[in-house]
């Protein structure tokens, strides 16, 4: 099976809310993605097997230095192949090369190993406020 990443590539919102939904194991609800991304995003990356979505991952930022990864998905039946490595490294260069000097990534206990042994991050101390 070859999967291959896409920087940019057109989002269907139908099709981005159900691997978001399959991903995270939550309810369908279509979201206005496109619109999102265009408005928020410094970018994003898919990766696709033939013509459908697999993986997902975007990048937000403050205009400045520092860039945020969020939304990492990779579709239950693609798991565990190395799709959501590629999908944050191809991030991650995309943030330097639009001259990102820092990328954050907030994660759960169990995800440690793919973002600091896998992904390379450094573990750090954050804070998380709930507003709702």
């Amino acid at each position: 099976m070859t999967v291959h990443c896409e920087v940019r590539f057109p989002v269907d919102d139908r099709d981005l809310s159900t691997l978001h939904a399959l991903a995270f194991e939550s309810v369908l609800e279509v979201q206005q993605w496109a619109e999102r991304l265009e408005r928020w995003a410094l970018t994003w990356v898919g990766a696709f097997s033939n013509d459908q979505l697999v993986g997902f991952v975007q990048v937000c930022w403050d205009g400045g230095a520092h860039a945020f990864v969020l939304d990492t998905a990779v579709h239950p039946d693609y798991g565990r192949q190395g799709i959501g490595k590629q999908l944050v490294l191809t991030a991650a260069e995309e943030a330097k090369a639009a001259g990102c000097e820092w990328l954050h990534v907030d994660y759960e206990p169990h995800l440690t190993g793919f973002y600091v042994d896998a992904c390379g991050f450094r573990p750090t101390d954050a804070g998380l406020l709930k507003l709702r």
